[in-house]
């Protein structure tokens, strides 16, 4: 599967938008349109990196009509409205139900990323949002993404931290584990079923944050945002399983002070911007 959740994944919600402007987000207003999976965040690390991602494609993309590549698409986007209003977006996905559920691309393929190339220079933006961590290969995909970009171009990854509780976890229980767990503690009862998360995860070395940064200096990327952020699952937990929740946050607690450095395993999630030099 391309676009994915795992355990610890921001929640993939549909993509529809508001333009209200009251909305609060973490007790701010909204200063314009926003996908809803980003109001559907608990407040926290996620919703605010992801807002600072906006703020940063709102800078660096051009002013013009764009090109942009989604790497995976279901029916979620998690970019702005604004980009996406004046954006012909292109869709590859391997599995034809996320396909047939996308709403937003103008053109959809029915393809692996891994293995699909578009001619060079195709794209202002490539997005990859909860796709590479269930990727047997993950350097086939991003060099197919480097290829895509034009100069200038941004490619936005979001994913999973493998070092985090919520990574390990996610790696090393089974398959079944995972099901219960979108099922029994997200609510989710359709977890696990065709064309519904959570699917198989492989973490290829590359999903490692440190890994993708030095791919990114060998390859001619510039890496512009880099942040590691608390899980939405630990703040959506504590509302929902407020006991399970408190064990889970000792357990991690524990796991801080034992560690050495500044490590915060609740960090289960990171966005990364690279720019194509």
């Amino acid at each position: 599967m391309n676009k994915t959740a795992t355990i610890d994944l921001t929640h993939a919600a549909r993509a529809n938008v508001t333009s209200d402007a009251r909305t609060a987000v973490d007790g701010a207003p909204l200063p314009a349109a926003h996908p809803q999976p980003l109001l559907d965040l608990p407040p926290g690390e996620a919703r605010q990196s992801l807002l600072a991602v906006h703020g940063i494609l709102d800078t660096k993309l051009p002013p013009t009509s764009l090109s942009i590549y989604e790497a995976g698409g279901g029916s979620t986007s998690f970019l702005p409205l604004e980009i996406l209003q004046r954006a012909h977006v292109t869709v590859v996905d391997i599995d034809e139900d996320q396909i047939r559920s996308n709403d937003y691309a103008q053109e959809t393929i029915l393809g692996d990323i891994q293995s699909y190339r578009f001619p060079p220079g195709s794209f202002d933006l490539v997005i990859c949002y909860n796709v590479i961590e269930h990727l047997a290969d993950v350097e086939a995909a991003l060099l197919g993404f480097c290829e895509a970009l034009r100069q200038g171009g941004l490619i936005l990854i979001g994913a999973p931290n493998p070092k985090s509780l919520s990574g390990v976890v996610t790696r090393y229980s089974p398959h079944w584990f995972h099901v219960w767990f979108y099922r029994y503690v997200r609510g989710e009862k359709q977890a696990g079923q065709r064309g519904q998360p959570p699917f198989p995860t492989y973490f290829h070395p590359l999903v490692t944050l440190s890994n993708l940064e030095n791919f990114a200096s060998t390859h001619g990327l510039q890496m512009i945002y880099r942040k590691q952020y608390e899980s939405p699952r630990y703040p959506e937990m504590r509302a929902r399983k407020p006991v399970f929740a408190a064990l889970l946050d000792t357990a991690a607690r524990v796991m801080n002070f034992l560690l050495p450095g500044n490590v915060d395993v609740r960090r289960g999630d990171y966005h990364v911007i690279l720019r194509k030099r």
